[in-house]
């Protein structure tokens, strides 16, 4: 569950799909890119550096380790994806370790009168047939969930930055 001890045997691949989540954000596509690729490609708040861990940058591309807390708070699983960005409409991250052998997932920005549509899906793949399908069940939720508060977030972020510069 932490990602400590990551599986990819490669046999018997599974994929489910994460999401489609989306959150309406009163604030322009831009403001909202920059609210998510911030503790990417520049400097994050104290809070997400705790969070998020950038390892390698690139210039629309980096390596990063991401801090959930999980089993009530009691431990912390760590994954590691690279994140791509492509300004101003869309963020992807790939898994490279965790506690699943597969993760793609997608942040689209979609421009909309008023604010932005942010929309993410994603597909989590597991190996070794059904004992995987099991394992992806009992991620999968636990998952969508972490998305879910990251998606508030940006945009209770977002909104700020907006209201701030009105």
């Amino acid at each position: 569950m932490t990602g400590a001890l990551p599986l990819d045997v490669g046999v018997g691949r599974r994929t489910r799909p994460l999401g489609p989540q989306a959150v309406e954000v009163a604030a322009g596509r831009e403001a909202v890119f920059d609210v998510i690729a911030r503790p990417y490609l520049g400097r994050a708040t104290r809070a997400l550096r705790e969070k998020v861990v950038v390892l390698e940058r690139g210039s629309d591309l980096v390596l990063a380790a991401h801090r959930t807390p999980v089993a009530g708070g009691r431990l912390t699983a760590t994954t590691v994806e690279t994140v791509k960005f492509t300004r101003p409409e869309r963020v992807d991250f790939r898994l490279v370790r965790g506690p699943v052998p597969a993760v793609t997932e997608t942040f689209t920005l979609i421009e909309r009168s008023g604010g932005t549509q942010l929309v993410y899906e994603g597909r989590l793949g597991t190996d070794l047939w059904r004992v995987g399908q099991w394992w992806g069940g009992l991620v999968a939720p636990r998952w969508e969930a972490a998305v879910a508060d990251s998606l508030a977030a940006i945009r209770l972020e977002a909104e700020r930055g907006a209201s701030s510069t009105q």
